[in-house]
This record gives structure tokens, C-alpha cells and sequence, in this order.
């Protein structure tokens, strides 16, 4: 996986005031949520803020990375965990990360790379992508860029479900009946098999 840092200050001022308050000066509000205890043990967000500059580089991206997250100072290895957007302007609102450490797995989703030419594709048939990423538990280390999928021996009407893929060291979340990619019939192919 690719690492990446964002930079980040502690933030006092919670609440709806003081977050909109942030978010006027390009400042986004966020959470980390994870390893540091509180008083009866349970796991306590730290509340920080980061620039709407410097968290544009993992959000609108398709690649997945495990942060750096330095606030104050202070570093921690972290994923982003949720992102919430404004309903009208599709603004970034609020960040949640994750921190993540070398013992504990994780479970993320991991973008889908469809490998070779399929012989559907070939005969005519369209490619329909149905599921972008595919959620894998894993130690973080162990997770890669992405899921590589051949499909060269993808026929017209076939398709790949999760539960036919598997890969070292990665357990697979999302369910077995999902489908993954699938080759659909065009009017081009159906032509075609009649002729014969």
C-alpha cells in the first residue's frame, strides 16, 4: 500500500459553531479514532483539523493509502475510515481515520484491476464492472495497491463472483455472491451467434 502524510493541528472548539467556524478558513474538521484509552479504557477520538488542500490528495483518488498523520507534532498510522460531503455543493465536510497498528488486522476496501482481454469481449460482448473495490481483512502491510483479476477466460454470459477469488494472505469480507465483473450480450454478439 502507498504511504502518503497529512498534516494536521489539535482542535478545541467542537460543535456545529465551531466546525463551520473551521470550515470557512478551508479548514476540515476530523476525528482519529483508535489506539490512545481513556479513563475506563475504551478508545477516545482525538479531534484535529487538517486543510481542505491537503486532504484533497487521499480523497479524490482511487488509490488506497495508509496515512501518516502528524498533529502537532505528533505522528500516527492511520486509514481513512469515513467521509462526509455536503449534500448540495459536495463539499468535504468531516474526516474519520483509523489508527492502525503492525499487530492488529484491518479491513479495507481495495480497488478492483481487471487483467487481459476477455474472450466475451472478443465475441462481441460488453465488459460491466459491478463492484469498484472489494473489502479484505489483512494485516496492513500485507494489503496491496489492488486486486488483480484475469479475465481473460471471461465468456459472453459468465462472471466472477468473490467467492471465487482468493489471495495470499488476505481474507476476503465482502460477501461470496457478490458479483465482481461479468460479460454482458450485445445486439452485435447476438447477430453473430445467429449467423452461425
Amino acid at each position: 500500500m502507498k504511504e502518503i502524510t497529512v498534516e494536521g493541528q489539535k482542535r478545541n472548539g467542537l460543535g456545529k459553531k465551531a466546525a463551520k467556524l473551521l470550515r470557512k478558513e478551508g479548514l476540515v474538521p476530523c476525528n482519529l479514532y483508535g489506539e490512545a484509552k481513556g479513563e475506563n479504557g475504551l478508545p477516545v477520538a482525538m479531534a484535529f483539523t487538517s486543510s481542505a488542500k491537503e486532504l484533497r490528495k487521499i480523497v479524490y483518488t482511487p488509490h488506497v493509502y495508509v496515512i501518516k498523520l502528524v498533529i502537532d507534532g505528533e505522528e500516527h498510522t492511520a486509514i481513512m475510515k469515513e467521509l462526509q460531503f455536503h449534500p448540495v455543493t459536495d463539499a468535504l465536510l468531516h474526516v474519520d481515520f483509523y489508527e492502525i497498528n503492525e499487530e492488529k488486522p484491518i479491513t479495507i476496501g481495495i480497488p478492483v484491476k481487471l487483467n487481459g482481454l476477455a474472450q466475451g469481449i472478443r465475441d462481441g460482448g460488453r465488459m460491466n464492472l459491478s463492484v469498484r473495490k472489494i473489502n479484505v481483512k489483512a494485516k496492513y502491510q500485507d494489503i496491496p495497491e489492488h486486486l488483480d483479476i484475469d479475465v481473460t477466460n471471461l465468456n459472453i454470459g459468465k462472471s466472477i463472483k468473490v467467492g471465487e477469488l482468493s489471495f495470499d494472505g488476505l481474507e476476503m469480507v465482502t460477501s461470496k455472491e457478490v458479483v465482481v465483473c461479468s460479460i454482458k450480450a450485445t445486439r452485435k454478439s447476438q447477430q453473430a451467434a445467429a449467423e452461425q
